[in-house]
Parts: C-alpha cells; sequence; structure tokens
C-alpha cells in the first residue's frame, strides 16, 4: 500500500523558510515519481514541483522557480520541499503524491489513492 506522509508546515512570517517533508512507504522508492502539490482555499490544487529520485531530475511551476527546491533522501524515502522566502500567497494545503505524470500540461498521480493528507502551510504578511 502506497503511504506518504507530510510533515513540516506550521505558521510563519512573510519572508520566512520551510522545509517540507514526505516520507514514503509502501513502494520501491525509486520507481515513482514524486510531486508536490498545494491547494490554496477557493482555488484548485496545483502541481509546483516533481522529481525523479532516479536521475535526480526535477521541474518545477514557473509560479515557484527561484523559492522552491525539491530535494529527495534515497535512504530515508523522503522527499523534501524548501520554501524561501515565503509570501501570503504561499498559504495552502501541501501534499505530496506518488506516480505523478504531466497530462495536458498538468501534473497529477496515476491513482487516486496516491496523495498524502496534506501539510498546512500559513503565511502571515
Amino acid at each position: 500500500e502506497v503511504q506518504l506522509v507530510e510533515s513540516g508546515g506550521g505558521l510563519v512570517q512573510a519572508g520566512g523558510s520551510l522545509r517540507l517533508s514526505c516520507a514514503a512507504s509502501g513502494f520501491t522508492f525509486d520507481e515513482y515519481v514524486i510531486g508536490w502539490f498545494r491547494q490554496a482555499p477557493g482555488k484548485e490544487r496545483e502541481g509546483i514541483s516533481c522529481i525523479t529520485s532516479t536521475d535526480g531530475r526535477r521541474a518545477y511551476a514557473d509560479s515557484v522557480k527561484g523559492r522552491f527546491t525539491i530535494s529527495s533522501d534515497d535512504a530515508s524515502d523522503t522527499v523534501y520541499l524548501q520554501i524561501n522566502d515565503l509570501k501570503p500567497e504561499d498559504t495552502a494545503v501541501y501534499y505530496c503524491a506518488a506516480d505523478v505524470n504531466k497530462i495536458n500540461g498538468r501534473w497529477s498521480p496515476s491513482r487516486d489513492d496516491y496523495w498524502g493528507r496534506g501539510t498546512q502551510v500559513t503565511v502571515s504578511s
């Protein structure tokens, strides 16, 4: 059973930083592309970054380039998302997902049950 558990969210002031973690289990870690998504209040969930642990390839949405960095640790089967210079518009629930593909310009996991439960990030101005 694929399991993904996010952590590291919280309440931070604008300009601050956070590192989110996504602990993966139930599958061979380098088997899937792992992605980070976020959903702000009243908005659709958007894909923001993904990583292929086998070769380290990374991709970012234009909206987060320059401030967000995705990385992975094969030893602990964990994917991280470092977020710097946080802005109020970064306030959202952040999710990770497994087996992420880009279809018609949008990232999504291959199965509905390949999502974590999310971690809340709130940025105060």
